[in-house]
């Protein structure tokens, strides 16, 4: 079967099952309202708790999500996160053991360097933000790694258009092998990433409206931060779950947009800064074709 990959499971999240079998899942990738996100953390916590899910609040170069859901003391699983937006365009998903250590990083490491429109970019590129992180215990994975559409925002589709090096793969723990809002093809392309590099591998719904939480899910043994984590680096989780269909995917992007709207000047230029690589190497590969 073409879609079978070591660690993955595509299709509905049998949450009956895990219960009996004592397993835990968290959604490793979800956003609130403290980044491009309606989601305030009460409904989210409240949500997570009725699902049975943990969830790794992954706003975008920001933290205050997590702190707020720490403050609620919920019994539902929190695993401190960000997803940190590189310069030349790969996000980068951050999973902590620590919440001090995501504080520290996050006001020494994110919080100087982010640009007029906060939820993307930051100044720093990719190599930098992952050798930054790599003096804190945490863990680094490539989010989305061939997406999204034709924006650099995967680490991978950044590799094979050769704006990065292969190489820079080695400073991550872990691919993001399912993502609820990629297509099922490039989330199988990710698996077979994870698999060809031995990387651990994590599945989440990037999730902004409530809706989609818990659709996937990363599925492990150990029920607390430090045991989870180490699950995933051990490669002894599963990915499990399947992707939003058309209408959520467009749904969810309209209300995203909506985030943006006060920053549109800055996030012009950012696309523009960012997607100008490809558009160069189009007009060289065009030229030489012509030439010959």
């Amino acid at each position: 079967m073409a879609e079978a990959v070591e660690g993955v499971r595509f299709g509905p999240v049998p949450w009956k099952k895990l219960r009996e079998e004592g397993q835990t899942a968290v959604d490793m990738h979800f956003h609130t309202n403290h980044s491009d996100s309606p989601t305030t953390i009460r409904s989210l916590l409240r949500y997570a708790h009725k699902l049975g899910t943990g969830v790794a609040i992954t706003d975008h170069n920001q933290i205050s999500g997590v702190l707020e859901a720490y403050k609620a003391k919920s019994d539902v699983l929190i695993i401190p996160g960000m997803e940190v937006s590189a310069a030349d365009g790969p996000h980068i998903l951050l999973y902590f053991y620590d919440l001090g250590a995501m504080v520290e990083h996050y006001e020494r490491h994110v919080k100087p360097y982010k640009s007029k429109s906060p939820y993307l970019a930051i100044k720093l590129d990719s190599q930098e933000i992952v050798d930054r992180a790599s003096g804190y215990d945490c863990v680094r994975v490539a989010a989305h790694p061939y997406g999204y559409l034709l924006f650099n925002k995967g680490l991978q589709k950044c590799i094979d258009a050769q704006y990065l090096e292969q190489e820079i793969l080695e400073s991550f723990e872990g691919v993001e092998v399912i993502c609820g809002g990629m297509t099922r093809s490039l989330n199988v392309k990710a698996g077979k990433l994870a698999e060809k590099f031995t990387k651990a591998r994590t599945a989440g719904t990037d999730g902004h409206l409530l809706g989609d939480l818990g659709n996937v899910v990363t599925v492990g043994p150990s029920d607390d931060v430090e045991g989870f984590l180490g699950d995933v680096v051990e490669r002894r989780t599963v990915a499990m779950g399947r992707e939003k269909n058309a209408l959520k995917k467009a749904t969810m992007g309209t209300v995203v947009m909506t985030k943006y709207i006060r920053y549109t000047v800055p996030s012009l230029r950012i696309h523009y800064e960012q997607n100008m690589p490809r558009v160069r190497r189009a007009c060289r590969r065009a030229v030489e074709r012509v030439r010959k």
